[in-house]
């Protein structure tokens, strides 16, 4: 058996085949959502000094919230919309590989250093963003690369438009209240 940290690195590395390997192994969805509360964990003590103890826990809701949200619009999206001919996959899978795809966010807990905070959640950001494709493109079993990056944005709109509509319903910051 793979240990977590061993999978996580694998999939900072963006190895390909450890994103078939879990996409194949339902036993890893726990592993999965390990990696998302890390790495959401990791995004809000990055942000601790502007959003305190409070946008820890909004941004940890609001990364496993976005993260089955993402993985649901993308399986929809990537298997009923814009599927290739040998396109076969099931909500799981999405989960299993987009969850792994969010171990390079755990470098955003460096954002705790004033001066290197931009710079850390741009570029874990894309760091994930290219990750999530890798990891949607092994799952969709696509051959384009640029197929799988198409379903990601698609994906992400949704998602980015769902959970502003949830922050603002909640009074979030952004709701303007």
């Amino acid at each position: 058996m793979h240990s977590l940290i061993d999978r996580m690195m694998r999939a900072a590395r963006l190895d390909a085949n450890l994103y078939e390997e879990v996409e194949a192994d339902r036993l890893t969805m726990h592993q999965a959502t390990t990696v998302v509360l890390l790495s959401s964990l990791a995004a809000g003590i990055g942000n601790a000094a502007t959003g305190g103890l409070g946008g820890i826990l909004l941004l940890t809701i609001g990364a496993f919230i976005g993260w089955y949200i993402w993985a649901y619009m993308t399986y929809f999206i990537g298997t009923r919309l814009l599927p290739e001919p040998q396109t076969e996959a099931d909500l799981g899978q999405l989960l299993r590989t987009i969850g792994f795809s969010s171990s390079p966010g755990l470098i955003r807990i460096l954002a705790v250093i004033p001066l290197l905070k931009a710079v850390v959640f741009v570029g874990a950001s894309m760091w994930m963003l290219v990750a999530m494709v890798i990891a949607v493109r092994q799952a969709l079993d696509y051959t384009s690369t640029w197929r799988a990056l198409v379903v990601c944005a698609i994906g992400w709109l949704i998602q980015a438009g769902v959970l502003l509509a949830i922050f603002a319903a909640a009074g979030g910051p952004d709701s303007g209240n």
